[in-house]
């Protein structure tokens, strides 16, 4: 399985703690997908890859200044909370997840990475009231579902995105992959999609994106 070298190879400027933490994740993981089925066997191999870099495809997209808060919605096994919450000490993520058991393993992994600046709770997202700067997620449904679900957890800034990259103020970053022109063509808001293949050379990255939404 591929180590803390897959991050690292994207990540090089990281300090110390944050690889010491990346580098812990494999064993943490390991453990708790003994006992809640997280990743499958099959594709707990790809762990750094398919997970835990594929959620880092945020980072390359939006850099989450001190002070931020980040919502996880459908965290599932912690992901993309867990790896941003690492890679943006100074933001705070509260992973959320309908499913008990996900979100017990999603605050041993917190707890034993000793994350001060993660939380995780069993909530669904439609009666979840508290409200915060950024909704995270990766792949949980079909866009315009999901932001039906979700919009009420961010401000509406009404802002739109250009071509020169400004960052957005507010709003969802989305993992998603394969063909979206369909999920996209009914959405009344401002969006900009990047293709991760720019960013990681790996054959899984070819047809993943990550969406940005400015709700």
């Amino acid at each position: 399985m591929l180590g803390v070298d897959l991050i690292t190879r994207y990540f090089p400027d990281l300090p110390q703690e944050q690889r010491a933490h990346f580098a812990a994740l494999g064993d943490l993981y390991a453990h708790w997908n003994e006992r809640v089925n997280l990743i499958s066997r099959k594709d707990f191999e790809h762990l750094y890859e398919r997970h835990i870099l594929h959620s880092l495809g945020i980072a390359k997209v939006h850099v989450f200044v001190a002070g931020t808060h980040i919502v996880d919605v459908g965290t599932g096994g912690g992901f993309p909370g867990i790896p941003l919450a690492i890679m943006f000490p100074q933001s705070r993520f509260h992973c959320i997840d309908g499913i008990g058991k996900k979100i017990a393993a999603v605050q041993g992994v917190i707890e034993g990475l000793a994350l001060k600046n993660a939380t995780a709770e069993k909530v669904r997202s439609e009666d979840h009231e508290q409200k915060y700067d950024f909704i995270v997620s990766r792949a949980v449904t079909a866009l315009p579902e999901f932001i039906k679900a979700t919009s009420h957890l961010v401000p509406n800034t009404k802002q739109v995105l250009g071509k020169h990259r400004e960052p957005m103020r507010s709003g969802l970053l989305y993992l998603k992959g394969g063909e979206l022109a369909d999920e996209l063509r009914p959405l009344r808001y401002s969006i900009r999609v990047t293709e991760l293949r720019d960013a990681f050379s790996e054959e899984f990255f070819a047809t993943k994106k990550v969406v940005e939404v400015a709700l």
